[in-house]
C-alpha cells in the first residue's frame, strides 16, 4: 500500500529549477528574437502607411484644384477708353488668381476672386487656397493690386510643392499667363517633392471650361469672324463685364 503511493507521488514531481531556469532562458531568446524582427519591419510598414494616407491627400487636394481652376469665369474689369477688356486672370510659376462663381455652405449668388499659391508658413512652403468676395476694380489695376484674399485653407504641405504651366489652344505651356485677351485653354498642375525633384503621379493638366468661342479667341475677336449667311452678326458669346 506505501509502496503503491510512493509511486503515484514520483510520478506527480514537477519540473527542477534548472529545467525551469533553461525553460526561462529559452522564452527568452525567442522573446528577443521577436522583438528584433519586429523592429526591422515596423518602421517600414509605418512608413507606407503614411505614404498612402499622404498620397490619398495630395489627390483629394489636387482634384480640388482642378475643379477651381476648371470653374474660372470669363470676367472682365473696367477699362479706359479705347482698351481692349481682358479676363481677370493672373497666373506665375507658383500661384494663380482668377474669377469664379461663389461656392461654399454660407456663400449666396456672386463671385469670388480665388488665389491658389505658395506662402510661408512658419519657415516653410506651403500650397494654400484664400479668397475675397468679387467687386468692380478700378480701370488699369489688376487683381493682385486691389484685392486681398482672406479664409485660408492649406491644401499642400512640405515636402510637396506645387507648380502651374498654362496653354492656349497652341497647347503650348509657359509659365504665366497675365495680360492675356483669354483664358488659358489648359492649366498643368505638377506636384513635385522638394529635394529630390521627383514628379508625382498625381500631377495632371484640366481645361478651363469657360463660355468663350472654341477657337479660343476673345469674345470681341470671335464677334468680328462670326457672320451668318445673310450678313447679319451672330449673337455675342456670354461672357460677364463687371
Amino acid at each position: 500500500m506505501s509502496s503503491h503511493r510512493s509511486e503515484q507521488c514520483g510520478g506527480e514531481q514537477g519540473f527542477t529549477l534548472i529545467e525551469t531556469l533553461v525553460a526561462l532562458a529559452l522564452t527568452g531568446l525567442v522573446l528577443s528574437a521577436l522583438a528584433t524582427i519586429t523592429a526591422q519591419w515596423l518602421p517600414n510598414w509605418n512608413h507606407g502607411i503614411d505614404r498612402i494616407q499622404r498620397s490619398e491627400l495630395v489627390g483629394i487636394a489636387m482634384q480640388r484644384i482642378a475643379a477651381d481652376l476648371a470653374s474660372a469665369e470669363f470676367v472682365t474689369g473696367a477699362a479706359t477708353e479705347g482698351e481692349r477688356r481682358k479676363p481677370l486672370f493672373d497666373g506665375s510659376a507658383f500661384s494663380v488668381t482668377f474669377v469664379r462663381t461663389a461656392i461654399g455652405p454660407n456663400a449666396g449668388p456672386g463671385l469670388d476672386v480665388v488665389r491658389i499659391g505658395e506662402t510661408a508658413d512658419r519657415g516653410r512652403l506651403v500650397t494654400v487656397r484664400s479668397r475675397a468676395s468679387f467687386t468692380p476694380l478700378p480701370p488699369g489695376t489688376s487683381l493682385l493690386e486691389q484685392v486681398h484674399t482672406g479664409d485660408p485653407v492649406v491644401l499642400l504641405t512640405a515636402p510637396m510643392r506645387l507648380s502651374f504651366a498654362y496653354a492656349g489652344p497652341d497647347r503650348v505651356f509657359r509659365d504665366d499667363w497675365r495680360g492675356n485677351d483669354k483664358l488659358p485653354a489648359v492649366i498643368r498642375l505638377t506636384v513635385r517633392e522638394a529635394g529630390s525633384e521627383r514628379i508625382l503621379s498625381v500631377s495632371t493638366a484640366t481645361p478651363v471650361h469657360v463660355d468663350a468661342p472654341a477657337t479660343g479667341k476673345s469674345p470681341d475677336e470671335a464677334n468680328g469672324d462670326k457672320a451668318t449667311s445673310d450678313g447679319k452678326p451672330a449673337a455675342s458669346p456670354p461672357q460677364k463685364e463687371l
